[in-house]
Parts: C-alpha cells; structure tokens; sequence
C-alpha cells in the first residue's frame, strides 16, 4: 500500500472526500502515493479559516515573518536532493531541472525574507499648511493561488513567498497531476511559526475546488497561473466579485536567428528555450524566426543537436529530455504534429512516439521547418518538445513576424549587432525579451510578465509583487 496524503486546513491535517493516485510519467508502473481531493465544503472552511488567521499574522511583527520565511528557503536548500528527485519523479522532468527549481524556489523564500524588512512607506507634505501625509502599504487579505503543473514548485513559490511576505494568508490549490511537490512544501510551511490557518492546501480537481475558490466572494486576491481558456474563465469569476486577479497564460514565444549570429550559440539557445523541460514551458521559444542567409546552416546545425538528445527516464543519468507529463498530453502533442503536417509544415526531425525500458510517456524531441506564421501550430500553444522554424528574408520581417501572435509573453534574438538587438528590444510586444539567451529562465528578482493574451494585472516576481499583494492606504495627519 502505498502512503496516503492529506489535506492541510486550518494548521491540521484533514482527510479529503477521496484521493487520487499520483504515478510518475517516467515509468507508469511507479506509484508515487495517494493524495486527498477536498471538497467544496473545505474550499469554504479554509477559506474561513484564512480570514481569521491573516489578521494575526499581519500583526505578528516583521522579524517571525523575516525567522518562518528564512527558515523555509533554508529547508529547501538542504532538502533540494531529495525534493528535486521528487518533482522529477512526479513531473518528469530531467533530475538536474526538478533540483535546480528547488533551490530556485528556496531563492524565492530567500529573496521575500528580506522584502520582509525592506517595507519603507513614505512621507509627502500636504498642500496643506500644519497637515502631514503618509502612505503605506497594508495587505490585501486572504490570497488564493492556482500554480500549473509544468513548474510545480517554483510558480507556486514565487506566488506563497511574496503572499506571505506582505502578511497575507494563502489558500493553495496545485495542479491536481503534481500533488507531491505541493504537499511536501506545505509540510515544510506547516512546521513554521504561523498562526494556524496562514497557509492552506486543498488539493483537488479545477471543475470543483478551483471553481470554488475562484467564485468565492471572501477571498480578497487570486493568482494563477495555467491555460488563456481557465485564465478567461477565472477573470469572470473573480470580476463578478470584485476580487483582485492576477493571471500568467499561454504563449507563443519566438526566437530570431540574425544574418550575424554566432549559430552554435543559435542551436544551444533554441535547444534550451524549445526542448527543455520537454518544451512544457511558457516561456518555449517554439517560432524559431530565422533569416533566409543563415537557414540551411542553422537547421543543420539544429537537427544534428537533437540527434544528440537523450530522452529517458528523468532519473537517469545524462538525461535531456524526459517524459511529457501524461497520456493526455502526449496524445496532444501527437495529434499537432499530424495537424501540421497536414497544413503543409515539413517534418525535419522527431515526430513519434519512442519506447524505453519503463513505461512512460516518451516522445521525440520534434522539428519542423518550412512552416509560415499563419499555421495554427504556430499560432497556438501546444506545451510540447515541438519548434517550427519560419523562413524569412531579413531581420525587420523577422521583428514583425514575431509580434504577429495574440500572445506577448518572451521573445529572445541571437544577433552581434548592437543596433539590432536595440532595435528589437524596442519593438518587441513582450513582457521580457532576451538577446543572446535561450527564452527560458527568468531571475526572482526582477519582474515577469507578459503582454496580450500572456498576462493580466500586475506583475509577478521582484518588488513588483507588492503591487498585487498590498493595498495601499494614504494618512492625514494634523497635528
């Protein structure tokens, strides 16, 4: 029998109306345990317990808010081994990505402890005569966050950490395909100096405990991060009750390849933005934009790297690239690869699906070329090890290709000209641009965010997450 785990409601560990099975994409044989699925009921009972804890916590001063956040990112550091095998083992990614996100995310809790003590308000003079004013940011109140499967910790934490931070009180739901990296943070926050009821974790499907959250008039703040379709659906939610909401969706990020790149720098920024992590990222450059002068060397260049991937068990050693995250989603994949080809896209390289020894989800890393922007796999996300390359003749038609998208989230160019790179940092319509890197990969202490259909409201990350999880307040004084 394998371990069941619970809910966490209120400071205590609450058993769910059932469980699900939890099985690693990597080989479907291995159970990684049974985790509970809350009920509506719950939603509103963690809920109401949050209401009641976060008065407290926001009163319980800055250094145990400083100590628990510390204490957190701490424990993640120590842990990122075992946690990163975790995450890999659950999500699929290869073993050095899930440690690697560990520790990001304990930079997170690192980088919010100090924000923690960096909460400055300011002071203006009325145009008044004798009247002294002052702003101050207070918090927003009971936050509920939706974090994606594809970064099971690290969207979460960059959520959680600002949240708890501005002495807020959170109410978590994951993914329900990626329960065991939810379950083993909260049981690292569970054992911090937190009024019982601060964090929360009501695991479950989205159809009924994320519908609950979303619609509940007594949160104060959403953030989620998932599909443009949910985003959609959770703005009318939240709209209806006047509920702050901050959204990271789909995109369709490009990547230009300049008549001047250095092209093995070309291949390793297109490798790492379209194939790792599976290519299950937001910030996938799958539009790989590329001048017609340097095409044919640099689809040569790129098939011969692929042909050097080795896909696999994400355990397993020397692994680039493992399993996609379920049957659902490699059967996706698979029918856009059929769909492209029957708009006419050329299959250069992958396209199948591959056997290993463990049963897993396994699929070639895949390329097509001759693909036009108009194409609807290149008009829409697919979240898969898939790029297409779009032939164009110069750098200013590869500029406006890559803006021609409903989607703004990354863009990245591979270019010596300091002028062009410029040019196309200006012009860009994303939220974060790259020049000379691989489109995936953002630091924690600067601003994520896109434009379009990408985002919605403030931005995440950085001092600019304050913006969403405080509320301002102006003072009058006269003395």
């Amino acid at each position: 029998m394998s371990h069941s785990y619970p809910l966490f409601i209120a400071g205590q560990w609450r058993e769910g109306e059932s469980t699900i099975a939890n099985h690693n994409p990597s080989d479907t044989d291995d159970l990684v345990g049974h985790y509970a699925q809350a009920s509506v009921a719950q939603v509103g009972e963690a809920i109401d317990a949050a209401r009641q804890a976060q008065r407290e916590w926001a009163k319980s001063g800055l250094e145990p808010r400083y100590a628990a956040l510390m204490a957190i990112g701490d424990e993640l550091v120590a842990r990122k081994d075992e946690l990163g095998r975790l995450l890999s083992r659950e999500e699929g990614k290869p073993l050095a990505e899930g440690v690697g996100e560990v520790y990001r995310s304990a930079q997170f809790f690192h980088y919010y402890a100090a924000e923690v003590l960096r909460q400055l308000d300011e002071r203006v003079d009325s145009v008044r005569p004798g009247v002294e004013i002052d702003t101050r940011r207070e918090p927003v109140g009971v936050v509920g966050v939706i974090s994606p499967w594809n970064f099971p910790l690290a969207t979460a934490v960059w959520k959680i950490a600002p949240a708890l931070a501005f002495g807020n009180a959170v109410v978590f739901k994951p993914a329900n395909l990626v329960p065991a990296s939810a379950w083993a943070l909260t049981e690292i926050i569970s054992r911090q100096a937190l009024p019982p009821g601060t964090f929360n974790l009501l695991m479950g499907p989205g159809s009924s405990v994320g519908d609950a959250l979303i619609s509940s008039p007594d949160i104060h703040a959403l953030s989620f991060t998932g599909s443009l379709d949910v985003g959609r659906r959770v703005a009318a939610a939240t709209a209806g009750n006047l509920v702050k909401c901050q959204l990271e969706m789909g995109s369709k990020n490009a990547l230009i390849v300049a008549d001047d790149a250095d092209l093995d720098l070309a291949v390793e920024a297109a490798f790492a933005g379209a194939y790792s992590g599976t290519g299950q990222k937001c910030t996938a450059s799958s539009r790989l934009i590329v001048t017609e002068a340097v095409h044919d060397a640099f689809v040569e260049k790129l098939i011969a790297r692929l042909d050097r991937a080795t896909v696999g068990h994400a355990l397993a050693e020397g692994v680039q690239i493992g399993p996609v995250a379920d049957a659902r989603q490699l059967e996706s994949n698979l029918a856009w690869i059929e769909r492209a080809r029957e708009q006419g896209a050329l299959l250069a390289y992958g396209g199948e699906r591959l056997e290993r020894e463990t049963p897993g989800y396994y699929m070639a890393p895949t390329l097509f070329t001759d693909t036009t922007n108009d194409m609807a796999i290149n008009r829409e996300e697919v979240f898969g090890p898939i790029a297409c390359v779009i032939k164009v003749a110069d750098a200013e038609t590869a500029i406006e290709t890559l803006n021609d998208t409903n989607f703004g989230l990354t863009a990245g160019i591979i270019t010596d000209s300091l002028k062009l790179a410029n040019a196309f940092k200006a012009r860009a319509d994303t939220g974060c641009v790259m020049v000379n890197l691989a489109t995936a990969g953002t630091d924690y202490h600067v601003p994520f965010g896109g434009r379009k259909d990408s985002s919605f409201g403030p931005r995440e990350q950085g001092r600019y997450a304050r913006e969403f999880y405080t509320v301002v307040k102006t003072c009058y004084v006269k003395a």
